[in-house]
This record gives structure tokens, sequence and C-alpha cells, in this order.
């Protein structure tokens, strides 16, 4: 497995939204909330859907991320809700979304409740 490139981890800081594709049924990409930890990218599910793009990523083990015009094809791993990296998810969250219109919900998302909601991506040369 490769590491996300210099160029997409500048873009995820410089942004607060990122678009995704999960599952092969989807035709449009989808704006969501991600962070990163170093060279790892994170992100948990706002609403929890057992329908929505969390769950599509985890039966089809993929999808796509497009930053700008550029896609990267994704692998995911669920974090377990007890794993000691979900704190440094929720302060990755806090510290980012600091905007006015976005603090209430960085300080929901990154609630323990949410800590079972949570996605590791991963670069996939896979098509």
């Amino acid at each position: 497995m490769e590491n996300f490139s210099d160029e997409f981890l500048q873009f995820l800081d410089e942004n607060t939204l990122v678009e995704i594709k999960s599952g092969n049924h989807r035709t449009k990409f989808t704006e969501i909330w991600m962070i990163r930890i170093g060279k790892r990218v994170f992100a948990r599910s706002w609403n929890r859907n057992v329908k929505g793009w969390m769950h599509d990523f985890l039966i089809n083990n993929g999808g796509q991320i497009k930053y700008g015009q550029k896609v990267l094809n994704v692998t995911v791993r669920k974090i377990d809700k007890t794993d000691k990296i979900n704190k440094d998810i929720s302060k990755a969250y806090l510290n980012k979304y600091t905007q006015e219109y976005n603090i209430e919900y960085a300080k929901g998302i990154s609630q323990i409740e949410y800590f079972d909601f949570t996605l590791e991506f991963k670069i996939s040369h896979k098509k």
C-alpha cells in the first residue's frame, strides 16, 4: 500500500470538503469531512446511516476520493471504537473545522458515540 501524496494531503489541509464515491451503484460523488493524522486519512459518518456511504465502502472495501479534478482509488478499514486513535481523530476534527458554522458539528462528530463510525482510507491501485 502506498501513502497518500503530499499534494492530496495539502488539499485536505486547505479544504473542508472532499468528495467520495463508494460502491459500484453510486454515480455521483458525495461531499464529506475528512481529516488526517500524519499521512493517515480518516472520515466519520455524520448521520451514522447503515445504508449510507460508510456502509457501501465497507461492503465493497473501497471506492474513490475526488479532490479538485483528480480521483484516487481507495480501500477502507473500519477503526474499532476502542482504538486509541479515535481520540486523536476527534482532536483533528476539532482543530480543522473551526469555522463558526462548523464548530457545533465538529463538537458533535468528535463525541464517543461516533467512534464506531470511523473509517481509515488507503490508496489502492485496484480499478
